[in-house]
């Protein structure tokens, strides 16, 4: 993270909120850690400028951080808009998940950038079966010579993804070795959640069908909500995220007895 050409002890306050305001607005969030290992100030100090600037409504606040004020637990992007974000991290993790996958194994995908990621990098196999409920990941994985199933559904827009009682159904008679799973919040309190009530269901859907489940997911999504529980977070097995994972974060994980991958 580039800080700004002053020292942090040289900066003006309002200079320095200036600054916190413009990193959240290039980059989507902001970590306390990071942006006073950079500035050279206090974390209490950056505390305190985020609250700040939540309270005129410029930022919105977070464990660990603040995220800008768009981020809200109830919005749902688009898969074009989530595709920007966190692009670098995204693809360390699909390499990490892939690297998990055996020759001639059934893979179960769920719809997002980041098992996109992971679609594409399961190109480098001959052999497998891929069950997905999202479209865009048929799409990619149709010049393959893999078994390639699409759940059926109804579609989501937003999300390229299929829901509804029919993906519920079909996902009821499959069994896949392994599932990633996409999430758009994650509360380790609560567990991996979904900004859409029917895809919530569909992701429970496939987790039952699956004999290990593995979040994929950059730390951003640490530090914030979302409107659907998914499942428990003792449900999940695996979590792959990058290496902006807080130690509070990982250990509050590894102590529910899940397998933590930072990347």
């Amino acid at each position: 993270m580039q800080a700004n050409t002053k020292s942090g002890s040289d900066m003006l306050i309002q200079e320095r909120r200036n600054h916190l305001l413009n990193l959240i607005q290039r980059d989507g969030r902001v970590l306390v850690s990071e942006i006073s290992d950079a500035l050279g100030i206090s974390r209490i100090t950056i505390r305190k400028d985020l609250d700040y600037l939540e309270s005129k409504g410029l930022v919105q606040r977070t464990h660990g951080g603040a995220l800008s004020p768009h981020e809200s637990t109830m919005l749902d992007p688009s898969l074009q808009e989530k595709a920007q974000k966190q692009l670098k991290e995204k693809l360390r993790i699909a390499k990490a998940a892939v690297s998990l996958v055996d020759e001639g194994q059934c893979i179960l995908l769920d719809s997002g950038t980041t098992t996109t990621a992971i679609a594409r990098e399961l190109r480098r196999f001959s052999h497998l079966t891929v069950i997905t409920n999202a479209v865009n990941i048929a799409s990619e994985l149709a010049g393959t010579d893999f078994e390639v199933i699409l759940t059926g559904g109804t579609l989501r827009k937003n999300s390229f993804s299929l829901v509804g009682p029919l993906a519920e159904d079909v996902l009821s008679e499959m069994h896949a070795d392994i599932l990633f799973l996409g999430v758009d919040g994650f509360d380790i309190k609560t567990g991996p959640m979904t900004p859409n009530v029917l895809e919530s269901r569909v992701n429970r859907a496939m987790i039952k069908a699956s004999s290990r489940v593995v979040t994929v997911c950059d730390s951003t999504k640490f530090m914030h909500r979302s409107l659907a529980l998914i499942v428990p977070t003792k449900a999940i097995n695996t979590v792959i995220t990058d290496d902006q994972l807080s130690d509070k974060d990982f250990e509050a994980l590894t102590s529910v007895g899940i397998e933590v991958i930072r990347v």
